[in-house]
This record gives C-alpha cells, sequence and structure tokens, in this order.
C-alpha cells in the first residue's frame, strides 16, 4: 500500500512504502522500490525509509528519498568519464500512471535493467568501523595488509579495495577477500571493478574535500549489459552508502561527526531492543536531527 505519514506536520507528504500499480513490483530493499518497466529498464524509487542494524524503522525520514535520489545524480554526473552508469535518461514520471506522479516525482530513476554482479565493491580511505576493528586484530582488513601504528579514523596511506558478498534483505553483507571475488566473478572482471572502484573514490574523495566534506568509505555496486559491458548501478555516493565526515570535525584517533545514520544508531544503542524487528518508534526529535544531517550533507556537497 502507499504509505504515507500525515499524522504529524513533520510527516507531511514522507512515502515510507510505494504502491505504483500500473507497474510490476520487482523488488523492495531496505530504502528502494524497483518496478519493472518493458524488459529492459527499472524505475526506482526512493522511499523515506531507513535501516538501521539492518533493521527497517517503522517511520520515515521526511524527503530522504529525495535528497538521495539528487545526490546520486550528481555524483553519476560526476563521474560518468570513468565509468558509464545505468540511468536512461528517460523521465521517471513518464511511465506511471498520472495518480502516480506524486510517488515518483523528485525521488526517482529510470535505469538500465542490468545483470547485477553480486559483489559489494567497497573502497575505504580511512580506517574507521569494521575496518578499524579487524585491523586491530590482524593489521589488516579483507586480507589487505597495513602498517603498524595506524588509530581509529587514520587516513590510509593508499585506498583500498574491501569487498563485501551481498547478503539478502535483512542479512549482513560479508566482507570477503580479494581471491574470493576472483573465484567468484573471474579474475578479469574483478581486477577491473577493483580499479575502477578505487578510480571512482579516489576522484569522488577530491571533489568532495573541496567541498569540505572527507569522503572516509564508499561501496559501488556494478552490472552488466547483455553485451558485457561494466556499468555502474544502483545509488552512488550518498551518506547511506558512504561515510561523510565534516573536514572540520576530524581528528585521528576517535570517531568523526559524521553526515549519515550515526546519530540514528547511537539513539537506537541507548534504547532496550534486541535489534530484531520491530524497532522502537522514532521520537520526533530523533527524526528532526536525522534530517537535518542528510540535509547539511546535500547542502554542502551541491549548495
Amino acid at each position: 500500500m502507499f504509505s504515507v505519514y500525515r499524522s504529524e506536520p513533520q510527516f507531511m507528504n514522507a512515502l515510507h512504502t510505494s504502491s505504483i500499480h500500473s507497474l510490476p513490483l520487482l523488488a523492495r530493499g531496505k530504502v528502494r522500490d524497483n518496478y519493472a518497466v518493458g524488459d529492459n529498464r527499472i524505475l526506482m524509487v526512493a522511499s523515506d525509509r531507513i535501516s538501521a542494524f539492518d533493521v527497517i524503522m517503522g517511520e520515515p525520514i521526511p524527503g530522504k528519498g529525495a535528497l538521495l535520489t539528487q545526490m546520486a545524480l550528481f555524483w553519476f554526473e560526476q563521474l560518468k568519464a570513468i565509468c558509464p552508469n545505468h540511468l536512461t535518461g528517460d523521465v521517471p514520471e513518464s511511465v506511471v500512471a498520472a495518480d502516480e506522479v506524486a510517488q515518483v516525482k523528485g525521488r526517482s530513476m529510470l535505469v538500465k535493467r542490468l545483470k547485477p554482479i553480486p559483489v559489494e565493491a567497497v573502497v575505504r580511505g580511512y580506517l574507521a568501523g569494521s575496518g578499524w576493528k579487524e585491523y586491530q586484530e590482524s593489521r589488516s582488513v579483507c586480507g589487505v595488509p597495513l602498517p603498524e601504528g595506524l588509530k581509529n579514523a587514520s587516513k590510509l596511506p593508499t585506498p583500498i579495495f574491501t569487498p563485501a558478498a551481498k547478503a539478502e534483505v535483512g542479512e549482513h553483507d560479508e566482507n570477503i577477500n580479494f581471491a574470493q571475488v576472483e573465484k567468484m566473478i573471474g579474475p578479469v572482471l574483478a581486477d577491473k571493478i577493483r580499479d575502477i572502484s578505487i578510480q571512482l573514490y579516489s576522484t569522488a574523495a577530491e571533489i568532495a574535500l573541496k567541498k569540505g566534506i572527507i569522503i572516509a568509505d564508499t561501496k559501488f555496486e556494478f552490472g552488466l549489459t547483455p553485451s558485457g559491458e561494466l556499468v555502474l548501478m544502483d545509488e552512488v555516493l550518498t551518506p547511506d552508502s558512504s561515510r561523510y565526515w565534516p573536514v572540520e570535525g576530524y581528528a585521528e584517533g576517535s570517531n568523526p561527526p559524521s553526515y549519515d545514520k550515526q546519530f540514528l544508531r547511537d539513539w537506537l544503542e541507548a534504547q532496550v531492543w534486541d535489534k530484531a524487528p520491530p524497532a522502537p518508534t522514532l521520537p520526533a526529535e530523533v527524526i528532526a536531527k536525522t534530517v537535518g544531517k542528510y540535509e547539511e550533507a546535500l547542502t554542502r556537497l551541491i549548495g
């Protein structure tokens, strides 16, 4: 069902779950609802859902879907010279019924239907999160050896490729090493994805740094066309798939403030909750502060 929150002013026009009856539903992810448009295109609708600890919250974050879409479109444009992307250039509103346009406008992309590659192409430029935890245990991340003496949030000597195997919705992605990627998709494609991913990250990190944002790490997703062309797909370099830090808050040795959903995670950690559905009800203050984090990231990046 088309789920829009209207009980509180801050929920006006927030889209938790889309319902496009004129197109067949392919899948619902943590954030995006995907619909088939013929045999060769997909309508990706970015909802205002938010997840933490692999659990989707019951309340939406108003404007989040539109913000993520705007940011992804910005990065697809910036990076198109490095790798082709899945955008068709077609207007999303053109493929839905008139009474469905409100669910689609400003929060959707009409994209090519591709064969997804089952690898999350994670690139890290800084040591953080699970990477910092693994480094403390082994002085490496996903099989990539790193020098002694690094701290939490340390900048790495060079960006590293630390892939993960894609998991089903609600499950955790599994960190894997490069040899495992080679076995999954072949050495030639594995090399290409690693090299392109590092180039994409390095280019984006340089652009963001000029805007006062450190992109500590990110993940890319790729697919193949029927002819075998490698294409950048899904969403790219948003706070949902990347760790964004404001430059002025960065300090090696501690967790910098971030523009992602860390505020939400911190609030949830303070609740009595077993990290299984259903999630605790989010208070208006938490929703508002989470909205503010996303909006600040977009404003700083794009203006």
